[in-house]
C-alpha cells in the first residue's frame, strides 16, 4: 500500500498545497489521494495546480463537470476516483436521479463502444 504522507509530517512545500487544498475545497483535511500524491512534492503540486485550473468555473457547470470526471473515472476503472467523484459531483448537486442517468450512458456507450470495435465498423463520412 502507498504511504499517505499526513499535515503533521509534511514538509513546507507540501503543507503549502495541502493548506490550498482545505482553503479551496473548504475541507478540514485533504483526502487519500493528495496525501498518497505527496511523496513526490513537484507532482503533488503540479496535479493539485493542474485540476484548479480544469475544475474551476467555466462554460460547463460545476456539476456537469464532476459528472463528466466520473464517467472518465468509471471508464478508467478507477474505484477511488468513481467513490471520489462521486461524492463531489452529490456535493455539487447530483440527484439519485441523474447519477442513474449517468450510470445507464455509461453502461450504453461502453456496450455500443465494444460492439462497434468487435464489428470493426468504418466511420461514416458525416462524422469526419
Amino acid at each position: 500500500m502507498t504511504r499517505l504522507i499526513n499535515h503533521a509530517e509534511a514538509p513546507p512545500e507540501v503543507r503549502a498545497v495541502y493548506d490550498d487544498i482545505k482553503a479551496v475545497r473548504g475541507v478540514a483535511d485533504v483526502n487519500n489521494f493528495w496525501k498518497a500524491l505527496a511523496v513526490h512534492p513537484p507532482t503533488l503540486a503540479r496535479t493539485w495546480e493542474s485540476l484548479k485550473q480544469v475544475m474551476a468555473p467555466g462554460a460547463l457547470d460545476p456539476v456537469v463537470k464532476e459528472m463528466l470526471y466520473l464517467a472518465a473515472s468509471a471508464a478508467a476503472g478507477c474505484a477511488y476516483c468513481v467513490a471520489s467523484h462521486t461524492a463531489a459531483a452529490r456535493a455539487k448537486g447530483m440527484t439519485d436521479e441523474m447519477h442513474g442517468e449517468l450510470l445507464a450512458i455509461l453502461g450504453m456507450a461502453a456496450e455500443t463502444n465494444r460492439l462497434a470495435e468487435a464489428l470493426r465498423v468504418p466511420v461514416d463520412p458525416a462524422f469526419e
